[in-house]
């Protein structure tokens, strides 16, 4: 390994270990016990960019609250490949009566760092919103993640 490239590693590593800390940081100070409410979409994206931007495969995340909108937890429950995750409602549904949560957020990265929602992501929003509002659970967003980049759903409209 060259000098430069170990410079590069060590200055990566350093990085990632500055990253990891302000994501430790965030959900402590958005976990319900802190009683903030993520009452702003800005708030949110910058908690996803962090936390999802540079996955290497797609990743479905949600974030389950309460009634208050204090976050419960932010869950990974599917796992794809570089281009899709599958997506089950029903597993969707079991984590939501599990945690007791009142709303969720949904959130999903873009491996290819584009965060351009494609008419897949807007399908499955609709059939989660659907199964989801059975049980009295809205679903106040769904958040795209790219590399630089988040768009929210409720923001254009389509929530």
């Amino acid at each position: 390994m060259s000098v430069s490239s170990q410079t590069r590693s060590i200055r990566y590593a350093a990085q990632d270990s500055v990253i990891r800390e302000a994501i430790a940081i965030l959900e402590s100070r958005y976990h319900r016990v802190t009683q903030h409410t993520l009452t702003s979409p800005q708030l949110v994206k910058d908690y996803l960019w962090l936390k999802m931007a540079e996955y290497e495969r797609e990743v479905f995340s949600v974030l389950l609250l309460d009634s208050q909108h204090r976050l419960i937890a932010c869950e990974e429950l599917f796992f794809g490949t570089i281009d899709s995750a599958s997506v089950y409602p029903r597993e969707v549904i079991k984590r939501v009566v599990h945690t007791n949560a009142a709303a969720v957020i949904f959130a999903h990265n873009h491996p290819s760092g584009m965060p351009e929602p494609s008419e897949a992501d807007r399908r499955i929003t609709e059939r989660l919103k659907v199964a989801l509002a059975t049980i009295d659970v809205p679903v106040l967003d769904h958040f795209v993640v790219g590399h630089e980049d988040v768009v929210s759903f409720a923001e254009r409209g389509w929530l």
